[in-house]
């Protein structure tokens, strides 16, 4: 039987930023795509909603990889308990920064480890309070036309020029914001059983 420490490891994501930020722990890890339902259910918080898609991924792709220890995860742009996800299109993405101006919002970022063969199961939350600093309409359409951010909650890709849009932010686990919280990540990798180096 493979011990727990020799499992493979599977990132349940399409995303670049969470595979680069993943391999910063510098474990071997592969990638698969979950096939997930991401439609926000009603009355769903956005934090409730980040926690069940991160752990929905997971799921997913461990029932292909029984015997893997797979990571999925979420993140969702919550103002003032409004969900706010990838905008996709320039016009989505021109609302939510006219809506996000001066304001303070909460990135809910959801990871989860899930073994199968193992039993392992478990699903924590990184909160980033970013406050965007007051945007005119000119720095929008030049943030937007720069950066293209449309596959980023919120449209506000930080890790790029997006950072310039803000004024502060406050968190206990600084990758969240990308997309993929490492602290809390590597904490469950480690809980499960996967060696860090």
């Amino acid at each position: 039987m493979t011990s727990v420490q020799h499992r493979p490891v599977i990132l349940a994501s399409t995303s670049t930023y969470r595979r680069e930020l993943l391999a910063r722990l510098r474990i071997p890890f592969d990638v698969v795509a979950p096939q997930v339902d991401e439609t926000p259910l009603a009355t769903e918080t956005p934090r409730d909603l980040a926690c069940r898609l991160a752990l929905a991924k997971g799921q997913a792709v461990a029932l292909q990889y029984p015997g893997a220890v797979v990571i999925g995860s979420d993140q969702v742009a919550d103002l003032d308990g409004t969900p706010l996800g990838k905008p996709l299109v320039h016009e989505v993405a021109v609302a939510q920064l006219r809506r996000m101006s001066g304001r303070n919002v909460v990135f809910q970022t959801a990871v989860a480890v899930v073994c199968l063969a193992s039993g392992f199961s478990r699903t924590e939350l990184a909160r980033v309070e970013v406050l965007f600093r007051t945007l005119t309409e000119h720095d929008i359409e030049a943030y937007l036309s720069a950066e293209k951010p449309y596959d980023c909650a919120g449209s506000a890709k930080s890790e790029g020029l997006g950072i310039a849009l803000l004024d502060s932010i406050v968190s206990d686990d600084p990758t969240a914001l990308v997309g993929l919280p490492l602290i809390r990540t590597a904490r469950l990798l480690r809980e499960a059983g996967v060696f860090m180096w």
